[in-house]
């Protein structure tokens, strides 16, 4: 994933600052030096890099530090908000126009994603905003590119508006949004041709589809594979176009992440969505505030709810509360959710936007085994009625026809409930509202520390690269089932840490967000 590297070396960093009263004008200085180099390392780009330092060393010498009680979260507070204005400060919303349709022209260079995004924008507007989008294939320049965009209409159900390849761009656009208007369409999405690197043609091409469409957002999209290269793609471009936003993509793979550092503070455009994988969901609104957490290991509470919300329907999750009050939960429910939260994504990415997480030693090694809830399930459905229902006791002969008619192990089948059982007993903690004894049994004893504001009070966290891989936590190992944390205890009651205080600051917010729409 992108920011690993720097959010490890920003993590040493802090560690050095932990345990001191006060703070010297030497320190600070040191501690930026290091924050400077990790930065560099990431790909960032040197201007960015040196207004962030100055910044934060204008901020961190003085007597906010020396009067802090805690100078080190002071510090990271300030790395904090310094990192969150680099990438933007706050969310930019996608434009709309006041008359229909709102014209989204997507530019960039061949390879970046466009078509892709573009398919993933308009899956996005039909299912959030129930938008009639109408999508033009104007990339006639690459080979299968107007296929493409055909294949992900018919896939996603949304028309294409194509001419083939032997027409010109221009011309197809202005006929395409005749037949946008002619249909009623309330979004049209233009996918335009992209070129190895820019030229005056690819230009030219590009500024006379703006002057056609009068489009409402331009959107740049460029590759976070490129690095610093792709900060200076959206340089050219917005000096050429006058873009709207950015797009960057193949956020998930091997980088190290600098350019969604660099792009807005050398363009100031916003960055308006991230793509994080190949799938058609894998779009994710960009925000800097959470980006920043996660860049720091800080967690992201507010995208890990989301992610929930969008996968867990009111009224099945009222009765799995209900069922967990009354001490009802069978098998059957706890496959369910393990389902419901494999469809969030990886769940080592998951993890990894709970607070605290990403610091515990050996996290980075945790893996899931995708098949591993396939292995469950096929337990579960070996299991008559009356044993999915609790109603009779899975005694050693029945365990051995489970495994049998499941294609596992004894051993893997006793693993299974074992986990089953724990995961249960976790759920009732967590409507019992006692969080921490319910993470101490899940952490071998250990418990969950304090996180007070910031990043302190992680001395103490397990040792997560004793389970190998993440099937210990998913079943493997006889540790519980992280689902529990996702299905009840997003919609829990009281926690005794952090995470209760700041997921009920997220709901608000959400709650609000919901409002004003």
């Amino acid at each position: 994933m992108a920011f690993e590297n720097l959010t490890e070396r920003l993590q040493g960093v802090f560690k050095n600052l932990r345990g001191k009263k006060k703070i010297s004008e030497n320190d600070v200085l040191e501690i930026t030096k290091e924050i400077r180099i990790a930065l560099l390392e990431a790909d960032v780009a040197l201007p960015v890099v040196k207004k962030f330092i100055r910044n934060i060393r204008e901020r961190a010498i003085g007597t906010e530090v020396s009067e802090a009680l805690n100078p080190a979260q002071q510090v990271i507070s300030i790395v904090n908000e310094e990192l969150t204005k680099i990438l933007g400060g706050g969310e930019a919303e996608l434009l709309k126009s006041p008359h229909i349709p709102t014209i989204i022209m997507m530019v960039g260079l061949q390879g970046a994603g466009k078509t892709t995004f573009a398919g993933k924008l308009a899956k996005k507007l039909k299912e959030e905003q129930n938008a009639r989008p109408l999508m033009i294939a104007a990339d006639v320049y690459r080979p299968a590119a107007v296929e493409q965009l055909k294949t992900l209409g018919a896939q996603l159900d949304i028309p294409v508006y194509d001419e083939g390849t032997s027409e010109s761009p221009v011309n197809i656009v202005k006929r395409g949004l005749e037949k946008a208007q002619e249909d009623r369409k309330d979004y049209v999405l233009i996918d335009t041709a992209g070129r190895l690197e820019i030229d005056d043609k690819l230009m030219n091409e590009l500024q006379e589809i703006k002057a056609l469409a009068n489009p409402t957002e331009i959107l740049l999209v460029v590759d976070a594979m490129t690095g610093q290269v792709a900060a200076q793609v959206a340089k050219t471009f917005d000096e050429k176009l006058d873009i709207t936003g950015v797009i960057i993509t193949k956020l998930d793979g091997d980088t190290r992440g600098g350019a969604a550092l660099s792009i807005r503070e050398i363009t100031g455009k916003p960055i308006k969505f991230t793509g994080t994988g190949e799938k058609l969901t894998d779009l994710e609104v960009f925000y800097p505030d959470r980006m920043s957490s996660r860049i720091l290991g800080m967690g992201d509470v507010l995208t890990l709810i989301e992610k929930a919300q969008a996968q867990f329907d009111e009224e099945q999750s009222a009765k799995l509360a209900e069922k967990m009050a009354e001490n009802r939960f069978d098998y059957e429910d706890f496959v369910e959710q393990l389902d419901q939260v494999q469809s969030m994504g990886p769940m080592e990415d998951i993890m990894k936007m709970i607070p605290g997480m990403s610091q515990m030693p050996g996290i980075d090694k945790v893996k899931v085994d995708p098949k591993d809830v396939a292995r469950k399930r096929a337990i579960v459905l070996s299991m008559t009625p009356a044993e999915r229902h609790l109603e009779v006791e899975l005694s050693p002969a029945r365990r051995r026809r489970l495994a049998t008619g499941s294609g596992n192990s004894f051993i893997e089948v006793n693993k299974f409930i074992k986990q089953f059982n724990q995961s249960k007993d976790m759920m009732q903690g967590i409507m019992n509202g006692d969080m921490n004894a319910m993470m101490s049994k899940m952490m071998g004893g250990q418990g969950m520390p304090n996180m007070p504001k910031g990043m302190g009070g992680m001395n103490g966290m397990p040792d997560m690269s004793q389970f190998g891989d993440l099937s210990s936590m998913m079943g493997q190992g006889g540790q519980p089932d992280m689902s529990a944390m996702f299905g009840g205890g997003l919609k829990g009651k009281a926690s005794e840490f952090a995470m209760k205080q700041a997921m009920k600051r997220a709901q608000k917010k959400m709650k609000k967000g919901k409002k004003k729409k």
